[in-house]
């Protein structure tokens, strides 16, 4: 027997007391929803907090989308914007399955009521009306009450003789009303007729996008025509469009750049001078 060899002993402690060594994971950080967003343009991530009031791309100033309450607080003098039509709800008219739910849902994350605020206001101590559609709210698709809300504006500026300015974007005609939609193009269209016929001034700001019906109609009806910068115009999609002539399309094309150059917006304005722009405009065309 070698007493002086090496022997196997089995432990008398108890598991608990014999702690294996254990990994300790890293915690991820984490980051709180709402934070950053992504610039589509330079593909930055943003800190939320580094954009400024304006909704400016601090890397590229590439124009961020606005709600129709931030856009208000840019444009117009403060304390002077009266809303109209502000309770004014949509309906189903065709019967469209869950239109209700939708409709409730897209209320609940743009919070207003339909894709477009309306109202009076002053512009660098200028008496305009006003109307802004929202991205927001359903892709800013234009129904029944989007229409209704903006003939009614119309109207007003008409019956007043005031100029009426419209901030469009849109992914085009709401097809959950099918025709009652599509109507709503003629309808602010015969309004705006009446309001060129009185003499009065009808000013159009394209932001991004503005598409479909809306640019088929009141979008492209202003006496003066101004866009965003990089805003898509269009009314069929690129890939509808290259799907139909068979052919590439021009770089940059549909774009507000692209646009101007070919004669179908009078001028580009950066958002940090859009209200100095339109203060300019509505004080050269003043009846006073």
């Amino acid at each position: 027997m070698n007493l002086f060899g090496k022997k196997n002993y089995i432990s008398l402690e108890k598991p608990e007391t014999r702690r294996p060594e254990r990994r300790m994971k890293s915690k991820e950080p984490s980051i709180p929803d709402g934070m950053w967003i992504k610039c589509n343009s330079c593909k930055n991530i943003i800190y939320k907090k580094e954009v400024t009031k304006y909704k400016l791309c601090p890397n590229c100033e590439a124009h961020f989308r606005m709600s129709p309450k931030e856009r208000i607080a840019i444009t117009c003098d403060e304390g002077t914007f009266e809303e109209f039509d502000a309770a004014m709800h949509p309906k189903n008219p065709m019967g469209y399955p869950d239109y209700d739910k939708v409709i409730e849902k897209a209320q609940k994350k743009a919070q207003i009521t339909e894709g477009v605020v309306t109202g009076r206001c002053q512009i660098e101590g200028h008496d305009t009306v006003i109307a802004i559609m929202d991205s927001h709210f359903m892709m800013g698709s234009m129904g029944s009450v989007v229409g209704e809300k903006v003939t009614r504006a119309v109207e007003y500026a008409t019956a007043h003789e005031l100029p009426i300015i419209i901030f469009t974007t849109s992914g085009g005609a709401r097809m959950q009303e099918g025709i009652i939609s599509l109507m709503q193009m003629a309808k602010v269209s015969e309004a705006l007729g009446r309001h060129d016929a009185a003499g009065l001034l009808y000013v159009t700001v394209l932001t991004d996008p503005t598409t479909g019906g809306v640019t088929a109609s009141f979008a492209m009806l202003g006496d003066i025509i101004l866009a965003e910068p990089k805003a898509l115009i269009g009314f069929a999609g690129q890939r509808v469009i290259q799907g139909t002539i068979h052919q590439k399309l021009p770089e940059g094309f549909q774009r507000a750049e692209f646009q101007l150059k070919n004669g179908f917006v009078d001028r580009i304005v950066h958002r940090e001078k859009m209200r100095e722009e339109l203060g300019r405009i509505l004080k050269l065309h003043s009846r006073k």
